[in-house]
């Protein structure tokens, strides 16, 4: 399935050179691991990685890391519910954020954010998921951009093109079916 169309965001959670440079150039990476602390020099080293081999990369939950690190984004958790809307963003920042419900929907918009994350659309190994009908309704809550996340596989992948939106994410499936081209993104 082509899928040049869709802006795709993937979630890494450790910095592999290798294996980003499999990945398509039109794949936006998003780094979180809220396990292990890393310093400056980090964020640096991952930056100049991607920006030197043509990755866009958002940071995930530190909007100020990001702007210092000179990232091309911040990804906001749907836990991370500050207010402090996202001051001094220079242009061509992208800010995204998830949500579950209407509730946090609202949370991202005081944000500021550009992209939402709906999530779970599908079931993953963690969670029901929410399924098309209130996934609908809870993008109509919100003028932001609305990107799926949560359980895509080969099962349910085609669903997206049904769903007439524009961006997905994931974990798992980008990792198992992201192959490398120059003009579009097979997966």
């Amino acid at each position: 399935m082509h899928l040049s169309k869709y802006k795709i965001f993937h979630f890494i959670d450790e910095f592999d050179p290798n294996y980003i440079l499999k990945l398509n150039k039109n794949i936006i990476l998003i780094f979180r691991n809220y396990i292990k602390e890393h310093d400056f020099s980090f964020y640096m080293k991952i930056k100049k990685f991607c920006k030197n081999h043509g990755y866009k990369i958002l940071l995930s939950n530190n909007y100020r890391l990001a702007l210092k690190a000179n990232f091309d984004g911040v990804y906001l958790p749907s836990f991370n519910k500050s207010l402090t809307s996202l001051q001094n963003k220079k242009k061509n920042f992208i800010t995204a954020g998830s949500a579950h419900n209407n509730y946090q929907i609202k949370i991202k918009e005081k944000q500021g954010v550009d992209y939402i994350f709906i999530s779970p659309l599908f079931m993953t190994k963690n969670k029901k998921g929410m399924g098309i009908y209130r996934f609908l309704n809870l993008c109509k809550k919100t003028k932001k951009n609305v990107v799926i996340l949560g359980g895509i596989n080969k099962k349910n992948i085609r669903k997206i093109k049904l769903l007439k939106i524009n961006a997905f994410a994931s974990i798992g499936y980008i990792k198992n079916n992201a192959i490398k081209s120059e003009n579009s993104t097979t997966i």
